[in-house]
């Protein structure tokens, strides 16, 4: 084999790059990372210890297996919404809920942070829809709203 013939490097990630644009635009990718970030603080958060000086804050509660079970769920929400997206509304109405849960549960949804994440990311996963092949969009734009056959 050449060098001639072996794949650049530029046009590998070139390639992979534009492969990824198009995964990201067929789901609600934006609404899922965000609610995969949610998942972190608020699953992190209630088991850590702060230390101040030589003062230890154990921010531990009795509520600590349900600050687990809701990032776990948030983050699988997340993911539901970039491998499912077909149950996005479903996904996106329970992030929220779940962000709402979090607010008594996991220290005030772990300081804000992951309840905003959350809140954010679900109405993104609701409000995100499919768009139309370019195809189509161009046969009903051009034909004064009637489908060219």
């Amino acid at each position: 084999m050449s060098a001639d013939t072996r794949p650049r490097l530029i046009d590998t990630l070139g390639r992979t790059r534009r492969s990824f644009w198009d995964w990201r635009g067929r789901r609600p990718f934006w609404g899922g990372l965000l609610c995969i970030l949610a998942g972190v603080p608020i699953m992190y958060i209630p088991y850590q210890t702060m230390t101040l000086g030589d003062l230890h804050i154990r921010m531990a509660t009795t509520a600590g297996a349900g600050s687990l079970i809701i990032g776990v769920l948030l983050i699988v929400l997340g993911l539901t919404m970039w491998y499912q997206p077909q149950s996005r509304v479903f996904a996106g109405v329970a992030a929220i809920l779940l962000a709402l849960v979090s607010l008594v549960v996991s220290n005030f949804g772990a300081f804000l942070v992951g309840f905003l994440l959350a809140l954010v990311g679900g109405g993104l996963g609701v409000s995100w829809m499919p768009g139309r092949p370019a195809a189509v969009a161009v046969t009903e734009d051009s034909g004064g709203g009637h489908r060219a056959d």
